[in-house]
């Protein structure tokens, strides 16, 4: 039976959708994804969307598609994504260890995103500096203006949609840094750790950090790693998605441990695909396979570069390619961190 196409139902509609493409010269490889786009949004007129169903996508599609614009020259460069209170002073602790951090990121060739706020966003930026630094800030009523360390550089975005700003606050991470929050960063460190626990984001590591005298995350650790898989609610290897770190210093080291040898992942039809620093010996890819087999469905496998149907992105790598069953991406975080000890 062939596949039915994701078309309008009039004919004469979809004949212009295509003259459209070919008359803006949009390549082939990526005609489909833009047909598709245009019959999404005209489709929205056969269902007789609301003016305020079309206000809220129209909105949404614009934030998203400036927001691709900005990050899109940066794109080669590994970016920390933090969190934290608006409210902090700046000359707490907790401030303080913000701008450090920024600061030591920036020298090991990362580049930091926050929210575009005051507090812990703010001392960050400061530490990092304005070109180093991406603000993602949030239209409200009350509170949220762009810090002075960010204001007015073209890498600051304006959202009028949380959910469009938090989905560039995890896709362009390679890492994440929480501070003390209150229910924003409450509802970030959940998101996040939601998203990676069910496969649908990258595996990135995850530092919240104890910066000040009195404890804040480890008293949240109490509850998640304790009562949580004590009452059956996540799994007792769910904890392992994040660690806890006593200062700047430690999360820098913690982040950029993760990238000792694991580089980065693609899922390539139903294999998952590790770019690594450097291949395995034959004896390590034996462990391996011993002490993950129950998240693997056969023996992993070694390739000195990309493998077919993967795009040729970082070709000077070596691929470790795992047959990963998707049961539990927290024993795929315990896999990295085994790769990182090699």
């Amino acid at each position: 039976m062939a596949e039915r196409r994701y078309q309008l139902q009039s004919e004469r509609a979809n004949e212009v959708i295509a003259a459209l493409l070919e008359a803006a010269e949009v390549p082939a490889d990526r005609r489909i994804y833009y047909q598709q786009l245009l019959t999404t949004v005209l489709k929205l007129h056969e269902d007789g969307a609301s003016v305020g169903d079309l206000k809220i996508t129209s909105t949404a599609l614009k934030e998203l598609r400036y927001a691709y614009k900005v990050f899109a020259p940066y794109r080669d460069t590994r970016k920390v994504t933090v969190f934290g209170s608006a409210r902090i002073a700046q000359d707490a602790p907790e401030a303080a260890a913000a701008r450090r951090f920024g600061r030591q990121m920036v020298e090991r060739d990362w580049m930091v995103v926050t929210g575009a706020g005051g507090g812990i966003m703010s001392a960050t930026q400061q530490g990092a500096g304005r070109e180093q630094s991406f603000g993602l800030n949030i239209r409200l009523p009350f509170e949220q203006e762009a810090n002075p360390w960010i204001a007015d550089d073209p890498k600051l975005i304006t959202f009028k949609y949380f959910f469009t700003r938090k989905l560039f606050l995890v896709k362009e991470a390679s890492a994440v840094a929480l501070f003390p929050g209150g229910f924003g960063t409450m509802d970030e460190t959940f998101e996040l750790l939601t998203l990676m626990q069910t496969g649908k984001a990258a595996i990135v590591p995850v530092v919240l950090v104890e910066a000040a005298a009195k404890p804040y995350w480890r008293i949240l650790d109490r509850w998640t790693s304790g009562t949580l898989p004590e009452r059956g609610l996540i799994h007792g290897d769910d904890a392992t998605f994040y660690r806890i770190v006593d200062s700047a210093e430690e999360a820098v080291a913690e982040i950029t441990g993760f990238y000792r040898v694991y580089h980065s992942s693609r899922i390539v039809r139903d294999r998952l695909v590790l770019r690594l620093e450097r291949p395995l010996g034959e004896r390590q890819l034996a462990e391996l396979g011993e002490k993950f087999g129950d998240v693997l469905t056969g023996p992993a496998e070694q390739a000195p570069g990309p493998v077919a149907q993967e795009a040729n992105e970082f070709p000077e790598l070596p691929r470790l390619i795992l047959p990963f069953n998707h049961a539990s991406y927290a024993r795929l975080r315990q896999l990295i961190d085994f790769l990182n000890t090699l």
